[in-house]
């Protein structure tokens, strides 16, 4: 132990965070074991360390005692008296210098191991009181490595991890690359406390538009409801307590440069800004535009909604792959059916009765689970086959069963196709 030992200390100091006197009495305890082994089992033994040269000693309270029966825990008068006690008597306590020969090598040993123990459990305890209370924060991290399909990223003093579920399935990563984060969680693991970040959370897009839009953060305008799919579109509902403020307009800024700020960030995820009503029809009307919708039939017990619109006027209603639809739905808190006008002329019921016997015909789709999926939205086979499972698993009554239904109506798909070849339709 020496003065680049010290020197070490005062690096890891300034580099990890980690107070020299924290780091000094790790190695004191580390020490001791070491002692204990070189010098046995001594009373009340403790090492101390010079913060200015490094010295390392060892030192032991033992009992002064006439006879000496144990050599660990008992000195005799005439010895305690040579070590610089001159008006013991037996029963005092002393302490006592009892280093070992050679005890400087021994020592650097369990420092190093120390050392590298105690700043490994300081870090994870700075993790966990720095982040704790950053939870719901932005950081910025750089990319490190990847875990699987995980990302590891530096935040400086601390490493952080973004799970594969809480990436954005659209955006890759590359070693080294700065990117922003949602701290969504600070969880106590088996190695430690562990920092989630998360880019496909709704709450990253809700904490960039408080710190871009102020109305927002000082609470004028309020943020009623949000739903995204991650990498592909995101439906804000926001509602103003003064009625002077736009609060669409406030989001999205001067020649929408404050959404664009958003959209940037989000590498160009498509962001609806929605006024929010307490009105069914005109929030849903809001969340559905620019479609335009004609007409609506409510059920309130079922919480559901059925809207017809013009045939042109369909597809943008219910969005890629039912996506306008399905986010329209979770912004809302109500089912939605849409269907075009021209469809109307057999009877909405009668349509839809008739959409789920001909999916209830498919080998392995039954009479329940077409109706959900109608009532979903997808009213002939051709739709059914465009979506992925995830899609369906989204659905509370399809679940588990989505892969084998989807399996299913792409099999009758096929077989419809390869018949209609077959009759010379092409």
């Amino acid at each position: 132990m020496n003065a680049e030992f010290l020197a070490v200390l005062d690096q890891w100091e300034k580099e990890k965070g980690i107070p020299k006197d924290r780091l000094l009495n790790a190695v004191q305890e580390s020490l001791v074991a070491a002692a204990k082994k070189a010098v046995g089992p001594a009373r009340e033994l403790r090492v101390s360390i010079d913060p200015k040269s490094g010295a390392t000693k060892a030192w032991a309270k033992l009992i002064v005692a006439e006879k000496v029966l144990s050599k660990h825990d008992q000195i005799s008068i005439v010895e305690a008296r040579r070590h610089g006690f001159p008006d013991v008597k037996q029963g005092d306590e002393v302490e006592i210098e009892v280093t070992p020969k050679d005890f400087g090598r021994i020592a650097a040993q369990h420092a190093k191991q120390a050392l590298l123990q105690q700043v490994r459990r300081a870090e994870k305890e700075m993790i966990f009181s720095e982040f704790k209370d950053r939870v719901g924060d932005i950081v910025n991290g750089t990319v490190r490595r990847f875990e699987r399909s995980d990302v590891v990223l530096d935040l400086g003093k601390a490493e952080a991890l973004m799970p594969n579920r809480e990436r954005v399935p659209t955006e890759e990563y590359q070693i080294g690359e700065r990117i922003r984060c949602y701290v969504k969680a600070v969880e106590q693991t088996s190695r430690g406390p562990e920092v989630i970040l998360s880019r496909a959370d709704p709450a990253f897009v809700l904490k960039l538009f408080r710190l871009e839009v102020s109305e927002i953060s000082d609470g004028t305008i309020e943020v009623k409801e949000i739903a995204r799919e991650p990498g592909f579109r995101t439906k804000l509902a926001v509602y103003s307590r003064d009625s002077k403020v736009d609060p669409v307009g406030a989001c999205v800024g001067l020649r929408g440069q404050r959404v664009k700020n958003i959209v940037r960030e989000l590498n160009n995820e498509k962001v609806d800004i929605i006024p929010w009503s307490p009105d069914v029809k005109t929030f849903i009307a809001n969340a559905l535009a620019p479609a335009r919708l004609k007409n609506f039939q409510i059920d309130e017990a079922a919480r559901r909604v059925y809207i017809t619109c013009a045939p042109d006027q369909l597809s943008l209603a219910i969005g890629k792959r039912g996506q306008n639809t399905r986010l329209t739905e979770r912004i809302t808190g109500w089912r939605i059916s849409i269907e075009a006008e021209a469809d109307r002329s057999t009877g909405f019921a009668d349509k839809v009765e008739h959409a789920v016997q001909e999916f209830a015909h498919i080998p392995g789709i039954t009479d329940d689970q077409a109706r959900v999926l109608v009532l979903a939205g997808f009213h002939a086979l051709e739709d059914l086959v465009q979506v992925d499972v995830p899609d369906l698993q989204a659905l509370p009554e399809i679940g588990d069963s989505a892969s084998i239904i989807l399996e299913a109506a792409r099999g009758e798909f096929a077989r419809r196709q390869a018949g209609d070849q077959s009759n010379g339709i092409l």
